[in-house]
């Protein structure tokens, strides 16, 4: 079994956005300190100057190095000797792009949430700015960083479910049954100026289409979508069924809603082939559900040895019976991007298939997946999501 190779020191690592009262900057941050890989040293944590600085506080981070603009951070910090040698960008939608861009371009390499960016023209810029910098750029797709979904496209490669016949994916929240784009508290996420053109398509169900994709190791090559809004009412969708066809003319559905009455986390894939279906479900993500044709239902626990691919068995962190959770794939999501950085800035080659963290290509097609969805939405026909080849 490749085993990573092992650190020479901590990188260096900023971030932009995640301040105070921003869930997610907090999750990026423990992911990487859990990963022990990184020491955060540096952020633009605010457009507010004294949320800003107050973050950076808690954060620990020196004076010098809490910065009130993005520019000005990378700027310094490619002038620093100790300057940081990635960036996470935790900000809305609309900034990642301008913020990978000045990153990118005085060799910093990036860390981005999804979706990449707000359109798709955006997105193949920014891949064309990445492929011209040649720095490391990983897209925070946290959930294919789980043991089990390792482990179960581990399962799909090696053909223990036979030829894939059929993929289903699903997620539904109700966190936004009661939320509304009216008045002027309306949250970032359902401002279009902010977010982009699609609420829920872009949020979860752009984690929806990468899980599949991931797992089943097929691209979806076109689909036909209905948006809908079954909670209060907004302009942009809180609710999306699909239909899918992947390549080789598998079908697939994938089903999205966050308000879903009930329903915390509820993402689901479910792989069928012609000897067996795998599922896994985000709310027990230590377990596989193995339900092979004529035969009595299999579960596979998370844990070294019996039946774990050694593929999968690099990013274990605790034996059978000691839970691990979602921090635990951000943390193997921050593992594996140190890797790749500490690769590239060393000049090391690294063992083919060693890593399968989420690229700018995987972003891209994330980005086109919205905008078929919502032009497929528009017309009632289906859409292809093919795209030109992008490095």
């Amino acid at each position: 079994m490749n085993e990573f190779p092992l650190p020479s020191r901590r990188l260096r690592l900023g971030f932009v956005g995640g301040g105070q009262g921003a869930l997610i900057g907090e999750v990026h941050a423990n992911g990487a300190r859990l990963s022990n890989r990184w020491d955060i040293v540096a952020g633009a944590l605010s457009s507010n100057p004294e949320r800003a600085k107050a973050s950076g506080k808690a954060w620990l981070l020196a004076d010098d190095r809490i910065y009130l603009d993005y520019r000005e951070m990378a700027r310094t910090e490619a002038a620093r000797k100790d300057g940081i040698e990635a960036v996470s960008i935790v900000t809305p939608n609309h900034l990642h792009a301008p913020i990978a861009k000045a990153f990118m371009e005085v060799g910093i390499d990036v860390i981005s949430d999804k979706p990449l960016t707000t359109t798709l023209d955006e997105a193949l810029s920014l891949a064309k700015v990445h492929s011209e910098a040649g720095v490391v750029f990983g897209v925070t797709y946290a959930y294919t960083a789980h043991v089990m979904v390792r482990q179960a496209r581990e399962m799909v490669r090696q053909g223990d479910l036979g030829h894939i016949r059929q993929i289903h994916v699903e997620y539904f929240q109700d966190w936004a049954m009661e939320i509304t784009d009216q008045g002027d508290n309306a949250p970032w996420r359902l401002d279009t100026a902010q977010n982009g053109p699609s609420f829920t398509v872009g949020d979860i169900g752009t984690h929806a289409e990468h899980l599949a994709r991931f797992v089943s190791g097929l691209q979806i090559e076109a689909l036909r979508a209905d948006f809908y809004v079954t909670g209060k009412p907004k302009v942009l969708e809180d609710t999306a069924f699909m239909q899918l066809r992947f390549e080789g003319g598998v079908p697939g559905t994938l089903m999205v809603s966050q308000t879903m009455a009930g329903s915390q986390c509820g993402l689901r894939l479910r792989i069928c082939g012609s000897k067996a279906t795998l599922e896994w479900n985000q709310e027990q993500p230590e377990f596989l559900n193995l339900r092979s044709v004529g035969a009595p239902e299999k579960i596979i626990s998370r844990g070294y040895g019996s039946g774990m691919s050694p593929a999968t068995e690099r990013l274990l962190r605790m034996p059978r019976g000691h839970p691990e959770a979602l921090t635990d794939a951000w943390a193997n999501l921050y593992l594996e991007f140190a890797v790749a950085i500490q690769a590239r800035r060393e000049g090391a080659v690294l063992a083919d298939g060693l890593l399968a963290y989420p690229t700018i290509a995987d972003g891209v097609d994330g980005v086109r997946f919205v905008e078929a969805s919502i032009e497929s939405n528009r017309t009632g026909a289906w859409v292809s999501c093919a795209l030109k080849n992008v490095n």
